[in-house]
């Protein structure tokens, strides 16, 4: 497993604090953003996905957000949280990258979705630019499985598998 510098197998991930943009909260018709911070990311299994704000890095792991839209998690023991590094978006694709990520939200409104105009997440873990991580967390919050980089099938079906399992305990 290729692992971020910050991020530890069995451990909670490094405390990082969202100001600037921060979470979608959809109200209705319109979305609104809170601050968001990552020590609140218990009391759900979860499969977080750090990405920065290029179209060729959502589409690396796509087929995965495929399989987990298809396996219906049960909503009150899983989500799906989405951090979308808008400081590491090719120059002038930032309005666009908005755009796309409000339009994921309103179709998939269970998701945690957060945008980071400054990359705080990315240089707290201490990720790579113009890259993705996924990470499974279980209820208490502790890094289950990472992984920067495009998934191979056997990886996805692991991450799958291990969320499943992790919502039974």
């Amino acid at each position: 497993m290729a692992q971020a510098t910050n991020i530890t197998l069995n451990q909670p991930l490094k405390e990082v604090v969202v100001e600037d943009k921060g979470e979608l909260i959809l109200h209705g018709n319109s979305m609104d953003y809170k601050k968001w911070d990552s020590k609140n990311l218990v009391g759900k299994v979860r499969i977080l996905q750090h990405m920065a704000g290029r179209k060729s890095v959502k589409a690396e792991n796509q087929p995965l957000m495929d399989k987990i839209v298809a396996a219906h998690f049960d909503a009150h023991k899983y989500q799906t949280t989405n951090i979308i590094n808008i400081d590491d978006a090719i120059m002038g694709t930032g309005l666009f990258v908005k755009g796309e990520t409000k339009k994921a939200k309103r179709e998939h409104p269970d998701s945690q979705v957060v945008m980071d105009n400054d990359g705080v997440v990315q240089k707290a873990w201490d990720l790579k630019k113009q890259e993705s991580l996924i990470v499974v967390l279980d209820k208490m919050g502790k890094v289950r499985f990472v992984h920067e980089g495009k998934l191979s099938d056997a990886q996805m079906q692991q991450v799958l598998d291990l969320a499943k399992k992790l919502q039974q305990e």
